[in-house]
């Protein structure tokens, strides 16, 4: 599997864990953008209903001390396999594409500073911040289908 696709896995998947049942069940109708189907993400730690980056830091971060059960500040392949299932959206998580240099392990800046492809997709103006606003119009059907679309990996070369 190529690296682009397993990111893009990577990405679906964990977007996938920061969706909530709650908030799903709170939703009447599927939306017109995939990614919300399962509610807004339940990393929006003071529920303003705009999503930052730094809020997404904060949930990575959790999840990655909860996971480091030997405190070396490192993530090894067993601990990742827990992390993996804690929940069923990351599955098919892979260890590569955390672990950038390739050592074995999954250091915290590794797993941490992995950018939310929630963000990735919905903040139009890059200021690191998703709104409601963006979120609707992000969601709303182009009126022109021939429009260019901007795809998160063109964001950050």
């Amino acid at each position: 599997m190529s690296l682009g696709k397993s990111m893009f896995r990577i990405g679906i998947t964990i977007g996938l864990l920061l969706t909530g049942p709650l908030a799903f069940a709170q939703s009447p109708a599927p939306r017109p953008d995939a990614m919300l189907n399962n509610g807004p993400p339940i990393w929006d730690a003071n529920h303003d209903g705009v999503y930052t980056c730094e809020e997404w830091k904060v949930f990575m971060d959790r999840l990655f001390k909860s996971a480091d059960r030997n405190h070396d500040g490192n993530l090894n392949r067993a601990e990742f396999d827990a992390v993996k299932k804690a929940d069923p959206t990351l599955a098919d998580a892979d260890f590569g594409y955390f672990d950038e240099n390739q050592d074995g392990k999954i250091s915290r800046g590794e797993f941490v500073e992995k950018p939310s492809v929630f963000i990735l997709r919905f903040d139009k103006n890059g200021d690191c911040k998703v709104t409601p606003e963006e979120i609707r119009a992000a969601a709303t059907p182009a009126t022109d289908p021939r429009a260019p679309t901007e795809r998160p990996r063109d964001r950050f070369h």
